[in-house]
């Protein structure tokens, strides 16, 4: 009975699926639904399978710094596995759970340096956490509940003197003293002194305005005159001015009027207050998330300061005795019966014998994935439906509390994979190949038939600069090879920016690539590569009977004329001649490949410039056939010579003038 009760603060398991592990929550509340039904408010606790790989393997230099610094036993590979599963990670993200899924308690504890690991593989339903998770930002953080002890978090105190020896320490860099309980002042005249500043005090509030409005009595301005602020700065003035109760007194009242002091109470707006409070209920005690998102332009000892402030008023007594008063509306416990219901997944036969190795749909022979045991009372349907792997009913028990199997197998990333909460990155290449649509041919067809479009790709200048200036630190080989490795640009172009006023006093040298000629490339390509053709069908059916019995040709390559008639014009029997559109019987019937529109590669455009386009008009068509052969080549353009100004020819001499060009 009391195994069933489950109250605020318990760690509980929930089931959200039949086939994947227990959730791990802890209640925060348990409401009570318009419809009678009970939903607990949970914090939400993840395993390691609910987290990346990259988390993974955080969380394992984690756990290596904490088996070195608290010196753990040596384990096995079995327990360092089952290890991994008695971890959880703290969030505080908040969901609503039916009560009814709840499967049983618990218990999840903060790991400290004292625990010995193997310890947690000894009790059953016992988890430990020591990182926190953010589902949001996708990061881990050590808790903020860890007891910090060290030269790291406390000051070192260092010894007291010897009476007689000197203090050789530097006075400008410790702390600044702000009362010397030996000085000459005895404490009734501290007291007297305290008065006159709290007099002071009620008599600066009394003149200004603002403090006036908010608190017209006399009796609330003597309250407010002493403060805890009044006094600190009465003691402060008696330090400065070195005890001395005319100079000290003077300064209380300067020559502009009574000095007014007001601490963060008096400060904050009443909208501010409300933003604090707002963020006090979301957040707690967490100061540095509530000046971060609600109050950025507060310091965070003004917050810390106002927070123990805001608690001596009846605004937090208030809100005290309305939690209270929530607190006792709602249930303090619940009670949940056992859950008696069959699992889905079970694949013995009703009324088959115990320990049958073997079920309907089931092969014969098979063992557990596990524990590899032949006999069990119970089996239940594990991983993948295709592969057919089954848990006794032991293991089945430990893979839903603990979300693994006891011993590592080769099906544990495809259970992960087929759970709805498992990460991808578990899965083998072959799973992630069955899981993309570009396996098949035409999946892969119809999806770059509805995605292509046409694009442009332009460099800008600078980057054809850093490209030269820096590949050094871009190694553009290395890159290529690796497409999937991110280039910092940003710090390229920096470090281009720098380097390019030394480079262009000493221009890089280009490297001259030996090519070969276009001869040798041909002749190379054919051996490696010859074409082959397809053989005709058979001869195409003659027009007339004399067509027949003409005598044909040897067939030649890409259809061309044979050797025997390269001289002659071959016409067909009837005495016509072949048209264009016309085919001799001794032309080798060539099928073009058709290329399918998945397999087609994507359109580039290249634009040319109107200068470009200018250019072309003055090369022949011999040169740019050349141009097209050798694009590695520059190409060199004749424009043609402007036209010169023709002299003036003198009138008083006749002799001929030449033009030298």
């Amino acid at each position: 009975m009391a195994a069933n009760m489950y109250r605020v603060g318990d760690y509980v398991y929930f089931e959200n699926s039949s086939s994947n592990p227990y959730l791990i929550r802890r209640i925060e509340e348990l409401n009570k639904t318009a419809n009678g039904n009970v939903e607990a408010k949970v914090v939400c606790l993840f395993r390691r399978r609910d987290i990346s790989s990259n988390l993974n393997t955080l969380a394992d230099s984690n756990a290596r710094e904490f088996e070195e610094e608290s010196k753990q036993p040596t384990l096995s590979e079995e327990h360092k596995h089952q290890l991994k599963h008695r971890e959880l990670f703290l969030s505080r993200q908040f969901e609503s759970l039916p009560a009814t899924h709840i499967r049983g308690k618990c218990n999840v504890t903060l790991l400290n340096e004292t625990d010995v690991l193997v310890n947690y593989l000894d009790k059953d339903d016992c988890f430990f956490y020591s990182l926190v998770f953010d589902p949001v930002q996708k990061t881990l953080l050590a808790d903020q509940g860890e007891i910090r002890v060290g030269s790291k978090y406390q000051a070192e105190i260092p010894d007291k003197l010897v009476e007689g020896e000197t203090d050789t320490r530097i006075q400008e860099k410790l702390e600044t003293k702000l009362w010397d309980p030996n000085n000459q002042l005895k404490d009734p005249q501290i007291d007297q002194f305290l008065v006159v500043a709290r007099a002071v005090g009620t008599f600066a509030r009394a003149l200004d305005c603002s403090s006036s409005i908010r608190q017209p009595s006399l009796h609330m301005s003597a309250a407010a005159a002493s403060r805890d602020i009044t006094l600190f700065h009465a003691m402060d003035t008696l330090q400065k001015n070195n005890y001395d109760l005319a100079s000290a007194m003077s300064t209380l009242v300067p020559q502009g009027g009574p000095v007014l002091c007001r601490d963060e109470m008096e400060e904050w707006s009443a909208s501010e207050a409300m933003l604090f409070e707002e963020a006090l209920e979301k957040y707690g005690k967490d100061f540095t998330d509530i000046r971060q998102d609600f109050l950025p332009w507060k310091s965070l000892a003004s917050v810390v300061q106002f927070y123990y402030m805001w608690k001596t008023t009846d605004r937090y007594i208030q809100q005290k005795r309305l939690k209270a008063a929530e607190a006792d509306s709602k249930l303090k416990q619940v009670y949940i019966p056992t859950y008696t219901k069959p699992n889905p997944n079970q694949i013995m036969v009703p009324g088959s014998k115990p320990g049958m190795n073997g079920a309907a749909g089931f092969q014969k022979g098979l063992n557990c994935e596990s524990c590899h045991t032949v006999q069990s009372s119970q089996w239940y349907a594990w991983g993948p439906p295709n592969m057919q792997c089954r848990l006794c009913a032991s293991c089945w028990n430990y893979w839903k509390k603990y979300g693994g199997l006891k011993t590592p197998t080769h099906l544990d990333g495809t259970a992960r994979a087929s759970s709805d909460s498992g990460p991808r990155g578990h899965m083998t290449r072959q799973e992630v190949q069955g899981l993309s649509p570009f396996t098949r041919n035409e999946g892969r067809a119809k999806l770059l038939a509805k995605n292509r479009q046409t694009f442009i790709l332009q460099t800008t200048k600078l980057t054809r600069i850093a490209r030269r200036v820096c590949e050094d630190i871009l190694q553009p080989h290395r890159a290529a090879r690796r497409p999937y490795a991110s280039i910092n640009a940003n710090a390229v172009k920096a470090e281009c920016m720098i380097r390019l006023p030394k480079a262009t006093k000493t221009p890089p040298k280009s490297k001259v690539v030996p090519r070969q000629s276009l001869a040798t490339i041909v002749k190379d390509l054919a051996i490696s590569a010859p074409l082959k053709l397809k053989a005709t069908r058979g001869p195409p059916t003659p027009i007339n009977r004399n067509q027949a019995s003409q005598p044909r040709g040897g067939q030649s390559m890409l259809g061309k004329r044979s050797f025997d008639t390269a001289t002659a014009v071959n016409f067909p029997a009837n005495g016509r001649p072949y048209t264009s559109g016309m085919r001799a019987m001794t032309q080798s019937v060539i099928k073009r490949q058709k290329i399918s529109q998945g397999e087609a590669p994507n359109p580039v455009v290249f634009v040319a410039t109107k200068d470009t386009r200018a250019l072309r008009k003055h090369l022949t068509q011999s040169e740019m056939r050349q141009a097209a052969r050798k694009p590695h080549l520059l190409v060199r353009i004749k424009l043609p010579l402007p036209p010169r100004p023709m002299p003036l020819l003198p009138s008083s001499t006749s002799e001929p003038i030449v033009l030298e060009d």
